[in-house]
């Protein structure tokens, strides 16, 4: 039996729940009995391996969610694997609603746990992000002003990515106009969307 060691700030944000305490307290210890180390990481409790995140759970308003940051890699032949939005890349996630889901899921959560843990050993990565396709109307406003394209380019890939989606999430072009000028500041600034 492997050693189970709980992290003090895990147990006071299992005290402190209010969604979905119950939950919670019923999959820490399947996810610990798989060897895994516990402590909070954004704000939530994370669960790793060789200094490798593996999954992180997520109180949803809905839902409790166990999300494997590499889940994209996982095969999941219970189909309980879902994907987080539209736009992500690598993390699925489980949905629970209730303890029963807990203790009827345990033993796949411990066999795509094992699969994440042998994902994180061999080195794997999701490959990479498409060529980002800028919208319109900032792509013609990064033409204009070269101070900005070049505050735009030394933003990381996740956060040019980040405002072309809120830009190109606006139905009309005189919207995502005024988006892009909403994000000039902070843009020059070398802030992402949600610093």
């Amino acid at each position: 039996m492997r050693r189970v060691t709980t992290h003090p700030d895990v147990d006071v944000y299992l005290r402190r729940s209010e969604r979905w305490p119950e939950e919670l307290a019923a999959l820490r210890p399947v996810l610990l009995g798989c060897g895994l180390t516990e402590q909070i990481k954004w704000g939530k409790p994370c669960y790793s391996h060789g200094g490798g995140n593996i999954a992180i759970l997520q109180e949803m308003n809905d839902f409790l969610a166990l999300m494997f940051f590499k889940g994209a890699l996982l095969a999941d032949p219970d189909g309980v694997l879902e994907d987080q939005g539209p736009n992500s890349r690598s993390a699925r996630r489980m949905r629970f609603t209730s303890v029963e889901d807990v203790n009827r899921l345990a033993d796949t959560v411990r066999a795509y746990v094992e699969q994440a843990i042998d994902v994180e050993d061999a080195g794997l990565a999701v490959g990479p992000a498409p060529e980002l396709v800028l919208v319109e109307e900032l792509r013609h406003r990064l033409d204009e002003d070269p101070a900005l394209a070049a505050a735009f380019a030394a933003l990381t890939p996740g956060r040019q990515r980040e405002y072309n989606l809120s830009i190109a999430g606006a139905k009309q072009a005189t919207t995502r106009a005024a988006r892009v000028e909403k994000y000039v500041p902070r843009i020059l600034d070398g802030k992402g969307l949600r610093d």
